[in-house]
């Protein structure tokens, strides 16, 4: 059992410094998102991980590498972010000139996953990462480390939308006594 899963999110993005929803579409970290990234490094210290997760999506990867654990990580496709369907590398307010009152976490994106789609491959993350024998880090994306974070609470998935996760930043899961927790949220070196 893993005394504690460490959530990284990547650094930064055109896209997310944008706002726009950038879900299976492998764009780069931008020239600070690299910055972001190797401070994580600094945040984490070197810390020796049982497990080490990415994302195969490049933004995950390059945090991975760059926060110093490339040489141990494994790709896990289903840290993925979520499938936004035609609403890919649109802005919430773009999206809602058309739907008026839209919200992901409500209504979901038009031909892409469903947050219980998603919430499925984070429990297959969550399944592989409790066989862990020590620390475990999932290097990936906000929307699928907050519906994660849900889904180790025991709450609906759609509650990932009360745990906003900032680029390049930390969240911890943990255990108070036999309870499920966060530990700690929104580490950043910057």
């Amino acid at each position: 059992m893993p005394r504690e899963i460490w959530l990284v999110r990547h650094g930064e993005t055109e896209w997310s410094r944008s706002g726009a929803h950038t879900g299976h579409t492998d764009i780069p970290l931008t020239e600070n998102g690299r910055r972001q990234a190797a401070a994580l490094g600094i945040l984490l210290r070197g810390h020796q991980f049982a497990l080490v997760l990415s994302s195969p999506l490049q933004r995950a990867l390059e945090t991975c590498r760059l926060a110093g654990y490339g040489d141990v990580e494994q790709v896990d496709p289903n840290l993925k972010e979520w499938d936004y369907g035609d609403y890919e590398g649109r802005t919430t307010s773009e999206i809602q000139k058309e739907r008026q009152g839209w919200s992901l976490w409500r209504d979901g994106p038009a031909h892409g996953e469903t947050v219980e789609q998603v919430a499925a491959r984070a429990e297959a993350v969550l399944a592989r990462a409790v066989k862990a024998e020590g620390d475990v880090a999932l290097f990936a994306h906000g929307h699928i480390l907050r519906i994660l974070t849900a889904c180790w609470l025991e709450l609906p998935p759609a509650d990932g939308r009360l745990f906003a996760l900032g680029t390049a930043s930390i969240g911890i899961l943990g255990y108070e006594h036999d309870t499920c927790v966060i530990s700690r949220w929104n580490l950043s070196s910057v």
